[in-house]
């Protein structure tokens, strides 16, 4: 709106590093070093680099179609039509955030445990406490935590790059560790944990929303995006040096909280008391983005027609609620099977990893698609040297997909896994398609018609008893939508 203040670079990369730093990322930078050394830098580099080009697709996808509400679904919704788009965005987001923030939840319950060994309450009982204390905060509306999602940025980031620089010039001698910078001479095994690394990067995209707020966004939002990337990964290479010099690799690996164990080494007391407050804060963050965020998701899927309308109810203080009990339900399930040791973490990330490297495949191939439908069509930003940063965006995802897990039978699990879940997510896709919303399964959707969705004025066109019952109004200056566009129908 005009007159509103704009967000400046500061803002959009805060935005980016909030989202993307977790606890649970410092739990893979932990696992990684133990079983490369210093060499799991390289790994990262790479992964930091395909994560960029996943960046640029984005920007150019909301270039064509900004300030949406369902997210990349309404890009692949356009380029591939319904059964793609249900597949990949219910199990790239929906289902990962529910994987990956249940690791996050145990991390949190794993701190407490291990900070708080007098109280004989069991990490998971601690983490399954905060999940249903942030349920109820957005279910009242009460997002206090996302007022705080900058400070809380900043204050990780910065408190890392400190600790690791301290580790770095070894502040306290008496502690140093003595052991090889190097644990492997094979060259290849750098590419062996690509998915491992990949984790570190992902969820840069959540920086689009903010997009419409942002001034000269053109610039600002793809170079917001780069930054917050290349910020973290500077900051993970400091902590691994800083592990190298404090954290015996064996060690590092069997923790299920290498950044208290570094702590602890590091600055004794104060160290474990300073890492435990910043990486709290961080899961409240990470899973306060996950409870409301994927109930925005679930609403944003329905209002497109890719879910029941159920998922629009919301509370008198305006929450998106069947979300976020799913979400909570999901966290809090997983978490009671008792998520506590490092390698069931470790299996969790790397499965949810999966899901969102496949999401990330489908982001390159909308590019693609979308430029040969509207190759004309304007765009505020568009990748250089036509489809090959998408091409290579593809070949360098599938590549981290591939090398998930050194372990040849984890990586069969995590296959099976991923294809298990896809299976049913599948199922359900073509009979939603095929008997609800009655639209071809693989035919996208014109540009036009799915910007149109995201409307209030189009859901009253179109489906009116439902926008009666969520006191959805018109604004007075949106254009009418067309009422021959056929979205077939849907229970309300």
């Amino acid at each position: 709106m005009e007159g509103q203040k704009k967000l400046g670079l500061p803002s959009v990369i805060a935005t980016g590093v909030g989202l993307i730093v977790a606890t649970s990322c410092l739990l893979s930078i932990g696992q990684g070093s133990s079983i490369l050394g210093t060499p799991f830098i390289f790994t990262m580099s790479i992964a930091c680099a395909f994560n960029i080009l996943t960046a640029l697709s984005i920007c150019e996808l909301n270039a064509l179609m900004p300030n949406l509400t369902g997210g990349l679904a309404q890009f692949t919704l356009a380029s591939c039509g319904p059964f793609i788009t249900i597949i990949t965005n219910m199990g790239g987001f929906i289902c990962c955030q529910m994987i990956l923030g249940s690791s996050e939840a145990a991390m949190f319950g794993n701190t407490i445990a291990e900070v708080l060994p007098q109280i004989p309450v069991s990490p998971a009982m601690w983490s399954i406490a905060l999940i249903l204390i942030l349920f109820v905060l957005n279910l009242f509306g009460v997002d206090m935590f996302a007022k705080v999602q900058n400070i809380v940025a900043y204050g990780l980031i910065g408190s890392l790059v400190v600790m690791g620089i301290l580790g770095c010039i070894k502040i306290n001698p008496a502690s140093v560790v003595e052991q090889p910078a190097v644990l492997t001479q094979n060259f290849g095994d750098t590419f062996s944990l690509l998915g491992l690394a990949f984790f570190l990067f992902i969820g840069v995209e959540f920086i689009v929303p903010v997009s419409p707020n942002v001034k000269n966004a053109r610039k600002l939002v793809p170079l917001g995006m780069v930054l917050s990337l290349v910020i973290i990964l500077a900051m993970q290479v400091i902590m691994v040096f800083g592990f190298r010099n404090y954290t015996a690799w064996e060690e590092l690996g069997k923790s299920p909280v290498p950044h208290i164990l570094y702590g602890s080494l590091l600055l004794g007391k104060p160290g474990v008391i300073w890492m435990s407050i910043v990486s709290m804060l961080a899961v409240i963050s990470t899973l306060n983005t996950a409870i409301f965020g994927v109930s925005q998701l679930c609403a944003g899927m329905a209002k497109i027609g890719l879910l029941p309308a159920f998922f629009l109810k919301r509370t008198k203080s305006g929450s998106a609620y069947p979300g976020m009990i799913l979400v909570a339900l999901a966290l809090s399930l997983i978490n009671a099977t008792g998520l506590t040791s490092s390698d069931s973490l470790v299996f969790l990330i790397m499965t949810g990893c999966t899901f969102w490297i496949f999401c990330y495949i489908m982001v390159h191939i909308d590019v693609i698609i979308l430029r040969k439908k509207l190759p004309k069509a304007p765009r505020t930003f568009k990748l250089p040297l036509g489809i090959l940063i998408p091409v290579l965006g593809v070949l360098g995802n599938a590549a981290m997909i591939w090398n998930i897990d050194p372990d040849f039978k984890n990586k069969m699990t995590i296959y099976s896994v991923f294809a298990g879940v896809s299976l049913v997510l599948a199922v359900y896709a073509f009979f939603w398609c095929k008997y609800v919303i009655k639209r071809p399964l693989f035919k996208g959707y014109a540009v036009k018609e799915v910007m149109a969705m995201d409307t209030d004025l189009y859901q009253i066109r179109h489906y009116p008893v439902l926008a009666k019952k969520l006191h959805l109004e018109a604004e007075p200056d949106v254009s009418p939508v067309s009422a021959d566009t056929n979205t077939g129908t849907r229970p309300e």
